[in-house]
């Protein structure tokens, strides 16, 4: 067994290095770069909560199965949909493919038109199934989208098929999952998310206050950005202190001449 691969083995984790930037669609993974430094623009609560997210992520990853968080809001078409897709798309950029995130809401609706406009303005591609979802308590159609970040041959780990759901939906991960509350509604009627090993409230404000007015478009990519930063800076987050435990045991490695 190589250094390394020992390395590995102590520590029980991994960089999960399969999925790289460059798997991203091009005009993603631009936008992603910028995103990635500009994570100092996030407010001090939400640092504070986004580092939370990215304890939580390092303490429990593993060198063998998914990792998975799911972003959770009261209609599940807006915030918690711009969560689960810049959080899957930070985890690719920052090759890390094993955490996955997922959306949910406490009373589905339906992914919005402008909350898909927003996400396809930075180079998500988004496309309809031609199936529908149950209907939430509202009514309406709930129409089912393939969501794709990756840039060529999509596998299972660069897009999902997203629709509007409650948070313990079959489609959706039933347990030992991080539950991050993007919304005030939803961390009120959440006081215990059922499944999830940890519960992170980190509150946005609605771009759903500016819908049908000039400042539509500008507001929801205003919010996409936003929650981006957040998820982008819980990876890196996560992702050093796992980068400098791996140096902690090579270094131990060396000092006893284990040089395998």
């Amino acid at each position: 067994m190589t250094r390394i691969g020992l390395t590995l083995v102590v520590l029980g984790i991994t960089l999960m290095t399969g999925v790289e930037s460059s798997e991203l669609t091009p005009q993603l993974a631009e936008h992603m770069q910028r995103i990635a430094s500009e994570t100092s623009l996030l407010t001090p609560d939400h640092q504070a909560a986004s580092n939370k997210l990215g304890d939580w992520i390092a303490r429990n990853s593993s060198a063998d199965k998914p990792l998975h968080v799911t972003i959770i809001c009261t209609g599940n078409s807006r915030r918690s949909m711009l969560g689960s897709v810049m959080g899957n798309a930070s985890a690719a950029y920052l090759g890390m493919p094993l955490v996955r995130f997922h959306s949910g809401g406490t009373t589905p609706s339906a992914f919005n038109k402008r909350t898909i406009a927003s996400l396809r303005r930075v180079g998500v591609v988004i496309e309809p199934t031609g199936e529908n979802a149950p209907k939430g308590p509202a009514g309406g159609d709930n129409p089912k989208y393939t969501v794709r970040w990756g840039a060529t041959n999509p596998t299972s780990q660069l897009q999902v098929v997203e629709f509007s759901k409650h948070y313990r939906d079959p489609a959706n991960p039933q347990s030992g999952f991080a539950a991050v509350l993007v919304c005030t509604e939803a961390d009120g009627a959440c006081p215990t998310v059922m499944g999830a090993l940890t519960r992170i409230p980190a509150p946005f404000e609605d771009p759903k206050r500016f819908d049908d007015t000039p400042e539509e478009a500008s507001r929801y990519d205003e919010r996409r950005d936003d929650i981006a930063r957040f998820m982008m800076l819980a990876l890196q987050h996560a992702k050093a202190i796992l980068e400098s435990s791996e140096k902690s045991v090579d270094t131990d490695h060396l000092k006893t001449g284990d040089q395998r």
